[in-house]
């Protein structure tokens, strides 16, 4: 009997976004216009890759960047469901898909000493190129007309579930958290005994309630969270179960 865990990263884990975080870094904390306006949408990640561009021409360093991400706080009750979620990591695989970048989660987790409570992170690839610069590019190629460009995670979802099954594991239950847009594809995906928990008041909670208007509801159930403690009382029953 094991669950599988499904997290977005920004606005879920954290209670910010880490690509518009990463501003706070760039001279007087803001991006000049032309660059602002530069971003089409669908396209963000090749829109972060002009961002830290300039960042770089400013001279803005690795280890002021790192020291600036590290600063973004988790979101409420969150430092305690990822302690609950690593105490039980027999019970609990956990992966992360997220819109962000390998290099800016992967300091925060460290940060934070979290970075063993997941299996997997699903996310942009990002690195630091010869002369400094933080560079990014898109995680996958995909077909599916709902999703931005760079990353579809229903298909992310569904390579990790079937890879898995190749390797003899099956779920009893998939728990999707997350509180975006780009969450409600992989939602749809989920069958009638997951669940799927959007971040109250984001857009992931009223995309799922204006499907329910439309009597075109998702498969699975919803759970909608303000802190993550309600997601732990909710992991703490399925245990007991």
């Amino acid at each position: 009997m094991k669950f599988l865990l499904v997290f977005d990263f920004d606005h879920t884990i954290i209670d910010e976004n880490s690509d518009t975080w990463i501003v706070k870094c760039a001279p007087e904390n803001k991006l000049p216009n032309g660059l602002r306006n530069s971003y089409r949408p669908g396209h963000w990640t090749e829109y972060m890759g002009r961002v830290f561009v300039y960042l770089g021409d400013n001279g803005v360093k690795e280890d002021e960047m790192k020291r600036t991400m590290t600063t973004i706080p988790f979101t409420a009750g969150m430092v305690d469901l990822l302690g609950f979620i690593g105490g039980n990591k027999e019970l609990f695989d956990c992966i992360i898909v997220s819109d962000s970048n390998t290099v800016f989660i992967d300091w925060i987790l460290k940060a934070a000493d979290f970075h063993k409570v997941f299996d997997e992170v699903f996310t942009n690839p990002a690195a630091f190129s010869s002369t400094g610069y933080l560079t990014v590019q898109n995680f996958h190629a995909h077909h599916c007309a709902k999703c931005p460009k760079n990353l579809c995670k229903r298909k992310v979802l569904k390579e990790f579930l079937d890879k898995q099954l190749e390797r003899g594991v099956s779920y009893t239950q998939i728990v999707y958290i997350g509180d975006g847009g780009n969450d409600l594809c992989p939602v749809m995906f989920l069958k009638k005994d997951d669940i799927a928990m959007p971040r109250q008041g984001y857009t992931l909670e009223k995309k799922i309630s204006q499907l329910a208007q439309d009597l075109s509801p998702v498969e699975c159930s919803v759970l909608v969270w303000s802190s993550a403690t309600e997601i732990m009382s909710y992991l703490k029953v399925l245990i007991k179960e």
